[in-house]
């Protein structure tokens, strides 16, 4: 997907920077892909569990995931209006639900955002989607915007790390993407990480 931005990607100017970007994109993952990306990169999985489980508590403080090494919600102000935790705090219920019930004929559904809310960061993944197949687990997503360098695969992990609390094994990961871009100032050092260097993006803000 990194590769096909590069070299496919139209330009656009963003008010948080210039951007690659390429529209209404799939990305479907096996677990085996999911092992090479977690295994293969400097994902933070300390830091990017410790939101989630915040998230699933509902927590709003920005100095909460400070307090747990967080700083990328700083921008934020001190809490977090109409984000992630107002809506993955309703995902333990769910979760649960599906456990209980493993329904193959249900579509088991998390929306996350809401229309003309007052919001200092809308999600940018926006719909989850649980599916029961040949007792095998099918994640489904859908996502507005994704950074590819740096929100793709954190916003992957955590579907992985959500998918490992329900009891049914993992199929595979569905991304659709309605914009997936890199911004300017990490073009180059995403063709660094495509020649297998380490590399440090910078996280563009409001």
């Amino acid at each position: 997907m990194l590769e096909k931005i590069i070299t496919k990607g139209k330009e656009q100017a963003n008010k948080k920077g210039n951007i690659k970007f390429l529209l209404n994109q799939k990305l479907e993952l096996k677990g085996i892909d999911l092992l090479e990306i977690f295994e293969g990169h400097g994902i933070a999985r300390k830091k990017l569990s410790a939101e989630l489980e915040l998230f699933q508590k509902g927590e709003r403080l920005t100095e909460s995931y400070r307090s747990a090494g967080i700083t990328w919600w700083d921008y934020c102000g001190p809490i977090l209006v109409n984000s992630y935790p107002s809506y993955f705090e309703q995902l333990p219920d769910l979760i649960k639900k599906i456990n209980k019930e493993r329904r193959t004929s249900k579509n088991y559904v998390l929306f996350l955002g809401r229309n003309d809310v007052e919001s200092n960061q809308q999600p940018c993944l926006s719909l989850i989607q649980f599916q029961i197949d040949n007792d095998k687990l099918i994640v489904s997503a859908y996502q507005r915007s994704s950074d590819a360098s740096l929100g793709l695969p954190a916003d992957l992990y955590h579907l992985y790390l959500i998918s490992r609390q329900i009891n049914i094994q993992l199929k595979s990961i569905t991304l659709f993407l309605g914009n997936v871009h890199i911004y300017e100032n990490n073009i180059e050092g995403t063709k660094c990480l495509l020649n297998g260097e380490d590399v440090k993006f910078n996280l563009n803000v409001n």
